[in-house]
């Protein structure tokens, strides 16, 4: 599979996004844990990477509550799973490793579910740092602890509320 890239300058550093042909495939943050070395073609001028960077710049002026991107995240079925849960978190909100595990239907399976969650390769987007520990604490994140604070204080001021956590449905 051809892969295209870009860089995008944002407050928490650089991102380096990745798309194929039709969809965007991951962002990494400058400092990312685990991310892989991956062989891909610069290009800006990209379509989805073009529209990707747009949406970004929205997300981080406070001006976008939400991303319309084709997404295609490579992951076993339980990763995808939890990753489309993960895009069900309301902005400016949390839930816990325990909430999202119940919102799956896997009750128990908050080790399972935190392992994705570390392993999700569409940071920001597919929001990963909405996901807490059961006391609302900050725990691990890709990109380190203050780049979630910080993603997680950003999306609150766009709420024009300070949303402490909640727990998935």
């Amino acid at each position: 599979m051809k892969l295209y890239t870009t860089t995008l300058k944002s407050p928490v550093g650089p991102l380096r996004l990745y798309a194929n042909e039709g969809a965007l495939t991951a962002i990494y943050l400058e400092n990312h844990k685990g991310a892989p070395v991956l062989e891909a073609s610069e290009r800006e001028s990209h379509p989805v990477l073009r529209e990707a960077r747009r949406q970004l710049e929205e997300y981080f002026a406070g001006e976008r509550v939400s991303f319309e991107l084709p997404l295609e995240p490579i992951g076993t079925s339980f990763q995808q799973t939890v990753w489309k849960a993960l895009r069900e978190i309301p902005l400016g909100r949390t839930w816990s490793y325990a909430g999202l595990a119940r919102h799956i239907g896997r009750e128990g399976a908050s080790r399972a579910v935190g392992s994705a969650n570390a392993r999700n390769p569409i940071s920001i987007i597919v929001p990963c740092h909405r996901v807490v520990g059961t006391n609302g604490k900050l725990t691990g994140y890709a990109g380190g602890v203050p780049t979630k604070q910080w993603l997680l204080e950003h999306e609150q001021r766009i709420q024009g509320r300070a949303g402490g956590p909640s727990d998935a449905p």
